[in-house]
């Protein structure tokens, strides 16, 4: 925050030399949010950029909505078809109004989101791409903070950016801006803030000052568009393309022996809606656990070698370890207790005096995030928020945890068993409006 009082984000929004960007949100499905979504990625605060919305074969009504509201008409487009795609359905929109010149609506049959992005990166002439969820709010200046990294590194490459995600639930938007900010009223919901806190705020801080990050989120993420393309672009295989593409960007630029960066900076740019039911909540963990063994897998040579130097000896392992394995120890570690307490083998003075201390600890990570919260870009800013959101740490190891770690077992059980590769339902309800 002390290093951003220094920089003047309007001569980057004013130059006509700001790297163009391309904004690439497939939607499938979200007639719900779409009109309100895509105004607000019309709404960015950049001068130079573009917004490619790919219409995945939506089963609804999302390509008569976009079509009516942003008066489009097809038009002749030529695509340069370097990765391949499903193809066209109904094919390419623009828009007849002036105001909306820098939306285009591709309409394509339904590959999936790696797909539909894959067809972003085709479609898109500019040399980076912002790849986002169509349900997300894109705040106004995101496009001016991410590319910010782009910019001021000089000895190395960037080959992707990422920032906060934050929780919509309950917030207020109108028009595709952020009103107000409200904490849910569910358990769950709140539960998930406070994940999303540790997660951003602390987590993959410290993996950005390693240059350890092995995964930018799918929300909001801003590449190399060069890079991306001559690795295949996104994989169509895998549940987790978001984690994939990085790995495999990361994994090109250490076989090249280039110098890289994969860059992440605290700056709450990106506001999603998260599930709020535990059916949803599941079914989303299990297919990040799914996407996390499939890029493990995929790219297993990487880990533990020297060859790959920091992401090789520290990331990987850390990500097999402490990701991929840490449910499935959990879980041994459960049963084995049950079996010492029916055999009487357990000393209970020292395993309370265990347990509180990992309970403790866990409370002690989530209030650190909680503070840091607070103490710099202070989102939740509604009297007694903070105190509910301390009471969240103590409850969530209790209410929350245990189906995340189920959701993770079964992750692994529709992996390896049922060779599952869906991503599962994710119904919106749509973010609250004013």
């Amino acid at each position: 925050m002390k290093k951003n009082k220094f920089v003047n984000y309007n001569k980057i929004l004013s130059s006509n030399i700001s790297p163009s960007i391309s904004i690439i949100a497939p939607a499938y499905n979200e007639s719900l949010n779409i009109i309100e979504n895509v105004r607000s990625l019309l709404s960015s605060h950049y001068a130079n950029y573009d917004v490619i919305i790919v219409n995945d074969g939506s089963k609804d009504d999302s390509l008569e909505k976009l079509i009516l509201a942003y008066s489009l008409i097809p038009v002749d487009f030529l695509i340069n078809a370097q990765i391949p795609t499903q193809p066209l359905r109904k094919g390419i929109y623009k828009s007849t109004n002036p105001a909306f010149e820098k939306l285009i609506v591709v309409d394509k049959e339904n590959g999936g989101k790696a797909d539909a992005l894959n067809m972003g990166l085709n479609i898109s002439t500019n040399k980076y791409v912002a790849c986002i969820d169509v349900d997300c709010l894109l705040i106004e200046d995101a496009l001016l903070k991410l590319v910010k990294p782009f910019l001021e590194t000089t000895d190395r490459d960037v080959i992707a950016a990422g920032g906060v995600i934050r929780i919509a639930n309950s917030c207020v938007i109108k028009q595709g801006k952020l009103l107000d900010v409200n904490l849910p009223e569910k358990m769950l919901e709140k539960g998930q803030i406070l994940e999303y806190l540790r997660a951003f705020l602390l987590g993959r801080m410290a993996w950005s000052r390693l240059n350890g990050l092995l995964v930018i989120s799918g929300a909001f993420g801003l590449f190399d568009k060069k890079i991306a393309i001559e690795v295949g672009g996104y994989d169509t295989n895998t549940v987790g393309e978001d984690m994939e593409i990085i790995v495999r960007m990361r994994r090109y630029m250490e076989e090249k022996k280039l110098k890289y960066k994969v860059a992440y900076i605290p700056d709450p740019l990106c506001w999603t809606e998260a599930p709020d039911n535990y059916k949803i909540f599941i079914s989303q963990r299990n297919r990040w656990t799914r996407g996390t063994i499939e890029t493990l897998r995929k790219h297993r040579k990487i880990g533990f070698n020297r060859k790959y130097s920091s992401m090789g000896t520290l990331s990987y392992p850390y990500w097999f370890l402490f990701e991929r394995m840490a449910p499935i120890v959990e879980v041994l570690g459960v049963i084995y207790f049950s079996y010492l307490i029916f055999r009487n083998q357990v000393r209970w003075d020292y395993t309370i005096a265990f347990i509180l201390l990992a309970y403790l600890f866990t409370v002690l990570f989530s209030i650190t995030a909680i503070i840091s919260e607070e103490l710099t870009y202070h989102q939740y800013k509604k009297k007694g928020t903070g105190f509910k959101m301390i009471m969240i740490a103590f409850l969530e190891p209790f209410v929350i945890h245990p189906f995340i770690l189920y959701a993770a077992i079964a992750g692994n059980k529709d992996y390896y068993f049922n060779k599952k590769k869906k991503w599962g339902a994710m119904t919106r309800k749509g973010i609250t409006k004013a």
